[in-house]
């Protein structure tokens, strides 16, 4: 009986260990079909803040279109609110929940560099002959301590809109230089209309619209006591002084200016093409024309628009396939064309697109001349002592070269912060 007590006890364990390793292999087998699908298909995260359900669409397409050539990699489109998108950014550093690929405005691109968000592909685009397409001002927006840590996406800057039958009336062209522009701003103003009209609120909408001026004048933000700044500050400070522009424009946005335009209370307007539509909704009989900004020295514009960053992580290598994909000529077109940008590449600007319509040839063709806004880490702090600047002359609290002076001052400090 023992025996076979003992016989039936050694079945048994070896029963069981038999199941054992039956369970060990079954996981075996699952561990391995789950490394295989992961081997297999890699999945990124791009995050972006445009809202609405049409824009979310347009990303889509986009990072299906890439799967569809990329079987092995699939990008999750995320969107973040633009309220919560740099503290999203700055929060998943600290705990490292982050995106692989970012669309980012581009200002912001070199303060996140400088952070070790973004991961330097300097050495993985250098076989990529596409790079030369683009123009200087956005390729310079994607660099920090030159290495390139993304690629632009596309591209926007500002231009000036005119009434044409207020000019016609006044019997002024468009203007072409700053002399010029005070001329006619003089003469199309009276009977409850100023001659010109920008934003100038203290705000990151109110350096970008004086920036253009700024660099035609032949300074930007690093030299703006060298007499740039001071020069710039006086042209919209005279046309305030002489009622060819309204006190009120330290309270505009950009918005408020395109609603002056439209109502037919300003006769020419510094803004962007993102006015475009509005305008047509605004004042769909409104004959206007656009025209590159009076210059100075040069003619000169400044950049907005948005950049895809490759993150720092796992997967730089999958997130530059998909960039490069975003930027190929045909999928970069169709998207611009659908959110209304303009191209950061020398050869798509020259499309038939943007240079068959005379509203949008203006501003792609002054993309030729578009500065970025810095690039520096200390942007925003720079921003304000420009618009802070710019507010204290244009109220007559200080004259043109004592605001930017006490400008100057204040950049060469936050610069050189450490």
């Amino acid at each position: 009986m023992k025996k076979i007590g003992l016989l039936i006890s050694v079945l048994l364990v070896l029963s069981l260990l038999a199941a054992g390793c039956g369970s060990g292999n079954s996981d075996q087998n699952a561990s391995a079909t789950n490394t295989s699908d992961s081997t297999a298909k890699k999945h990124l995260k791009l995050w972006f803040y445009w809202e609405g359900k049409d824009r979310f669409d347009e990303v889509k397409k986009l990072t299906d279109g890439f799967t569809a050539k990329n079987p092995n990699i699939e990008v999750d489109p995320v969107y973040v609110p633009f309220a919560d998108f740099k503290k999203r950014l700055s929060i998943g550093l600290a705990s490292s929940d982050l995106p692989d690929i970012v669309i980012i405005d581009n200002p912001d691109h070199a303060a996140y560099a400088k952070l070790g968000l973004f991961a330097d592909i300097t050495d993985k685009l250098a076989d990529w002959k596409d790079k030369d397409e683009y123009f200087p001002g956005p390729w310079k927006s994607v660099t920090y301590n030159n290495k390139i840590y993304g690629i632009p996406l596309g591209s926007n800057d500002l231009a000036l809109f005119y009434n044409e039958s207020m000019l016609q009336k006044a019997g002024v062209k468009p203007p072409q230089t700053w002399d010029e522009l005070k001329v006619a701003a003089k003469k199309l103003t009276g009977n409850g209309v100023t001659g010109f009209g920008q934003s100038a609120t203290a705000s990151e909408e109110g350096t970008f619209q004086f920036l253009p001026w700024l660099l035609s004048a032949g300074g930007n933000y690093n030299t703006f006591g060298n007499g740039s700044g001071a020069k710039a500050l006086g042209l919209l400070t005279d046309l305030i002084q002489d009622g060819s522009m309204s006190k009120d424009v330290i309270n505009w946005t950009q918005s408020d200016v395109e609603k002056q335009f439209a109502a037919g209370n300003i006769a020419m307007m510094l803004n962007g093409p993102w006015q475009l539509p509005t305008l047509a909704s605004d004042a769909p009989n409104l004959k206007y024309g656009i025209a590159p900004i009076p210059k100075d020295q040069k003619y000169a514009s400044v950049l907005g628009g948005e950049n895809l960053g490759v993150v720092n992580g796992p997967n730089v290598d999958e997130a530059v396939q998909f960039i490069k994909y975003v930027a190929s000529p045909d999928v970069n077109k169709q998207f611009l064309i659908k959110f209304g940008y303009f191209p950061a590449r020398k050869d798509l600007a020259q499309d038939a697109y943007w240079q068959d319509n005379a509203k949008l040839k203006v501003f792609a063709n002054s993309l030729t001349t578009a500065e970025p806004r810095g690039p520096s880490p200390q942007w925003p702090e720079i921003s304000q002592a420009i618009y802070d600047a710019m507010q204290r002359s244009l109220t007559g609290e200080s004259t043109p070269q004592a605001a930017a002076t006490d400008a100057q001052t204040k950049i060469d400090s936050i610069i050189n912060q450490k």
